[in-house]
């Protein structure tokens, strides 16, 4: 018989505390925004973030108990505690909806409409997890929207106007990260694995045309965007955070190339030139909307 101790550890490790970085996004539109933290704006940003981790979680969860078949024939995802049969497809499901009403709950108590964004992501993600993964091209889009969906929670959390450029940089900017997730995938573990279906469908051409499109248009709406806002100083630090971010997409996209962005948080982790160009483009950033 399984202890609790080593069952707790199995339903963590489920949780994928490691993806738990991307939730970070949820500080993208009070950022953009340039809103005052106050300590109210602060414990609801931290709570938007604990919302989504619960949401995304319980999608884990539900997502290794659908796919312990197939993750059992992966190289890696094959030590999964569902796939390994270390947790119990009964135990990972109560616990999948558990996160559900906990990240539902808090995210009604920050504000409903959080709360209607967490649900609609959750039922993208089932709907996801139940068919639309083996939709090609449907599948990109809607990993894609997690990315995004994250990026508007914050937004409402918050209660701030999420303009078109930020949602035209945040949309396009999800899908050049995703596109390049399969597009590592494919390369290193090919389609012929049989672990995700749409693979069968995608060519190495394809998806780098996807992404190559998908970061071009990332490009050019920040760059418009940037431009757009004026800065009451001599200095456009809009204009001059251009540098940082396309050095940065560029600096990531070296890791798509070569296959190694199969998991973007890991890429990125393990990348720390790469922190440091993000860290100065969100300092550079933050001067330019805070001292406009």
């Amino acid at each position: 018989m399984t202890s609790p101790a080593r069952t707790a550890r199995a339903v963590i490790t489920t949780m994928r505390p490691r993806q738990w970085t991307k939730n970070v996004l949820v500080l993208a539109a009070p950022l953009a925004a340039g809103v005052v933290w106050t300590r109210g704006t602060i414990l609801d940003v931290v709570g938007t973030f604990i919302a989504f981790t619960l949401a995304a979680s319980a999608i884990y969860l539900l997502n290794d108990v659908i796919d312990a078949e197939a993750d059992r024939k992966h190289p890696r995802k094959r030590t999964r505690p569902v796939a390994a049969g270390l947790l119990a497809a009964p135990t990972a499901l109560f616990c999948s909806g558990m996160c559900v009403g906990l990240g539902v709950g808090i995210g009604y108590v920050i504000a409903p409409r959080l709360a209607a964004t967490l649900g609609i992501y959750v039922v993208l993600q089932i709907t996801y997890a139940l068919w639309l993964k083996r939709q090609a091209v449907i599948d990109l889009a809607i990993v894609a929207s997690g990315f995004l969906l994250r990026a508007i929670a914050g937004g409402v959390a918050v209660d701030v106007p999420l303009s078109q450029w930020f949602l035209l940089v945040a949309s396009f900017g999800s899908l050049f990260m995703v596109a390049g997730k399969r597009y590592s995938e494919l390369r290193s573990i090919g389609a012929a694995a049989g672990t995700r279906k749409t693979l069968e469908a995608y060519s190495e051409s394809y998806l780098r045309f996807v992404w190559s499109l998908a970061a071009a248009i990332t490009i050019t709406a920040y760059s418009l965007w940037a431009f757009e806002i004026t800065s009451a100083g001599d200095v456009n630090w809009q204009a001059v955070s251009i540098a940082p971010f396309v050095i940065g997409l560029l600096r990531y996209a070296v890791d798509v190339d070569r296959g190694l962005a199969g998991e973007p948080e890991e890429a990125v982790l393990r990348d720390p030139i790469l922190q440091i160009i993000g860290v100065t483009w969100l300092v550079v950033f933050a001067i330019g909307v805070y001292s406009s």
